[in-house]
């Protein structure tokens, strides 16, 4: 039974104060087990961050890393298992025991407020009086102390994604945590963000003997910023090594359970120093500027129903057997792209042709029948049916293919679906199992064969390999690769840089719902990428 710490944050130094050497750890995981019904998340799992490093946590998505870290902030009570900080077991009963004890965590996915300002997202929550003044002057300090300049009075709705990251963080850091938690935290940022945050955090862990945990699956990441790693896979510890004795392929072994190419998995592994290498030796089959345009999307303008502009002026062109990559940060109008070639928002202004053709935006099942074919950015909001049976989701777009005249064909719509089961080689015991007993990458098969089936010219594939583990992201890039052999158009959408690099015979970046610039594949350099990334044109 553990004893908990009751005052544990009394006797801690203020923000800023460089914290004494300690000989005992600052965080120790002794043996952590956590089941959801029959899935062990965390399976008996040792873990110690000392103070003064940057511990990596690496492994693929479902690994356990997210739920070890949200035990030891108090989100989820484990089975089994000792918490110890400092030297002492405690009981870390919710996020504020944690803050209590000096933990703290910036999540994946932000925390903020838009309708706040940056002064009140960081002081919410906080008891007692509260002087506004001296909050913003606090923003301010701790701002230009560790090189996260933000305007205390500005709306964080009006903010870019990396300044509401540097929120996150000093919303933690003013809480003064000895240990601090980050969870996947460039997925919203630019590379010169990237680079900015690992600075900060080496002088964090360096000057005020701080401890902090970085949760990733990305390999150059772990391996640039990193001190220590522990590897999990399966929601157990397989592997823990120092970073400066170990390398990308070893890495990479133990994150997945077998030998992996570097060059081909460069994107599942999040090498983008691999992805940048293959970019400049060009792609097979790049079909050239001679090529067809079979996508042309013409100064599109798009409104969102509060008025602000989603898109805005957005043009591209996708040729017949071409990937065009686009990169971008996440919420610059990637979505509302997908939602335009879905049939889902009309256009206030420009056009869409589909091989030489207008197609009449927001006409339900317009760009279908054009011949655009989308893999959506969320299956489960707008993929698929969960809870109808897989040989339905096959056929939820186009039922003539199965159906006589009004009715559907029971029997025509399984040998449809256990075709495209046999292509595909989804793994389900029947067509008629519900779509939710699928795995994720299944049923992101399920969603590539129904598109794909319908033979399109273009291929709208929406971060198709979000939230899959290595095996099932080789498998989907391969698809994407062989159908723009076959003549398809692929638009590939991703905020992964390194899965753009490793598939695109050419790279857009979007920026505020406009293209910055356009470079051909052998030309794709990272300085360039990240700057129209931020904002700046070709």
């Amino acid at each position: 039974m553990t004893t908990p710490i009751v005052d544990g944050a009394s006797d801690r130094p203020g923000t800023g104060e460089a914290r004494p050497a300690s000989p005992v750890p600052a965080v120790e995981l002794r043996g952590i087990t956590k089941r959801f019904g029959s899935v062990v998340a965390c399976d008996r799992v040792d873990l110690t961050v000392e103070r003064g490093e940057i511990h990596g946590l690496l492994g693929q998505n479902g690994a356990g890393k997210s739920t070890l870290m949200k035990i030891l902030l108090g989100l989820i009570t484990p089975d089994a298992g000792q918490i110890v900080i400092n030297g002492h077991p405690v009981v870390v009963k919710d996020p504020l025991a944690a803050a209590a004890i000096g933990v703290a965590m910036v999540h994946q996915h932000f925390s903020v407020i838009p309708a706040l300002t940056v002064w009140e997202n960081v002081t919410l929550g906080e008891t007692g009086r509260l002087d506004p003044r001296r909050a913003a002057r606090e923003v301010e300090e701790i701002g230009a102390r560790y090189g996260l300049d933000v305007d205390p009075q500005a709306r964080v709705a009006d903010l870019t994604t990396g300044q509401r990251q540097r929120v996150e963080i000093v919303k933690c850091l003013r809480r003064n945590p000895d240990i601090l938690i980050l969870d996947e935290p460039t997925s919203v940022l630019t590379l010169a963000e990237s680079q900015d945050l690992f600075r900060v955090l080496r002088r964090v862990v360096q000057d005020e003997g701080r401890a902090v945990v970085l949760i990733s699956h990305k390999l150059d990441e772990i391996l640039h910023a990193t001190d220590r790693v522990t590897i999990m896979r399966n929601g157990a510890v397989v592997s823990r090594v120092t970073t400066g004795e170990t390398d990308a392929r070893s890495l990479a072994r133990e994150m997945v359970g077998r030998e992996v190419s570097l060059r081909t998995q460069a994107a599942a592994l999040g090498l983008i120093s691999e992805a940048e290498s293959a970019a400049r030796v060009g792609a097979a089959g790049d079909p050239g500027e001679r090529a067809d345009v079979v996508l042309r999307v013409v100064d599109a303008h798009v409104r969102g129903p509060d008025g602000r502009r989603l898109l805005d002026g957005l043009s591209l062109d996708v040729r017949r057997g071409e990937i065009l990559g686009l990169a971008g940060v996440e919420g610059n109008g990637q979505a509302t792209l997908g939602q335009l070639l879905s049939s889902l928002v009309e256009l206030e202004a420009g056009h869409v042709e589909v091989a030489g053709r207008r197609v009449a935006c927001g006409r339900p099942g317009a760009m279908a029948r054009a011949g655009v074919a989308v893999i959506p950015e969320d299956r489960h909001d707008s993929g698929c049916v969960l809870d109808m049976s897989v040989a339905e989701n096959l056929v939820l777009d186009h039922l003539d293919a199965v159906s006589s005249r009004v009715l559907v064909n029971p029997r025509r719509m399984r040998e449809h679906a256990a075709a495209l089961i046999e292509r595909f080689e989804i793994k389900t015991p029947s067509p008629d199992v519900p779509m939710r007993s699928l795995s994720g990458g299944n049923q992101q098969r399920v969603l590539l064969a129904r598109e794909l089936s319908r033979s399109p010219r273009v291929l709208v594939a929406l971060q198709p390999t979000h939230g899959l583990d290595v095996g099932a992201i080789e498998y989907m890039t391969n698809q994407i690769r062989a159908a723009a052999e076959r003549g398809v158009g692929v638009l590939l959408v991703s905020t992964e840089l390194e899965e753009v690099l490793a598939l695109s015979h050419r790279v857009a970046v979007i920026h505020g719902g406009r293209i910055m610039g356009v470079l051909p594949r052998a030309e794709a350099d990272l300085e360039r990428i990240g700057m129209m990334m931020g904002g700046r044109p070709l």
